[in-house]
């Protein structure tokens, strides 16, 4: 049996999800856009709730299409309010809204958002060599860093810790612990 990292359960699509996207280097700017979107709905919340109604999301959200979302008018806002298969936050779905309009600004003075998110680590993955749950940070000043930079945009729902899981999502950190069989060796 594969030995996967202390917080991936017994379910499926989470176990999915860790084995094929957690921690894999996204350069893609649409990839990124998606992630981006789904922690912020996830701030407060656990990310299986998230991976959960991550179709639900996607259907909602046009397919997470930033050129689309930066374009919702308060018409599609309401109707996002009333989707019970997504996280019906008000602040959450507004930030979805600005974040793609800026997501779209950074994209126009960085030549792609990628360029610019991965830009905070040299364009390389920092590899982390966890041993156990108590050595993973949820934040660390790199993701504090991060965080000021994409508020001073205007970026919301942001937060350091937000920051922090994203970029384990995209793999711009990979914390998979050692005895993960993803471990890079």
């Amino acid at each position: 049996m594969k030995q996967r990292c202390f917080w991936v359960t017994d379910s499926k699509l989470y176990q999915d999800y860790h084995d094929f996207e957690w921690g894999v280097p996204v350069y893609d700017d649409e990839t990124l856009f998606e992630f981006l979107l789904l922690e912020t709905f996830q701030a407060g919340l656990s990310w299986i709730t998230i991976l959960n109604k991550r179709e639900n999301f996607r259907a909602a959200f046009d397919n997470f299409d930033y050129h689309k979302i930066a374009k919702y008018p308060e018409s599609k806002y309401n109707e996002l309010l009333q989707n019970s298969g997504i996280i019906r936050n008000k602040l959450k779905i507004r930030s979805a809204i600005t974040n793609a309009q800026l997501f779209i600004v950074v994209q126009k003075e960085y030549g792609s958002f990628s360029s610019y998110i991965w830009s905070f680590v040299n364009h390389q993955p920092i590899i982390n060599k966890f041993h156990n749950k108590q050595d993973v940070p949820a934040t660390t000043e790199l993701s504090d860093q991060i965080s000021k930079a994409l508020k001073k945009k205007g970026f919301k729902f942001v937060g350091s810790t937000v920051v922090y899981a994203f970029m384990q999502a995209i793999g711009m950190v990979n914390d998979h612990t050692k005895h993960c069989f993803k471990y890079p060796n």
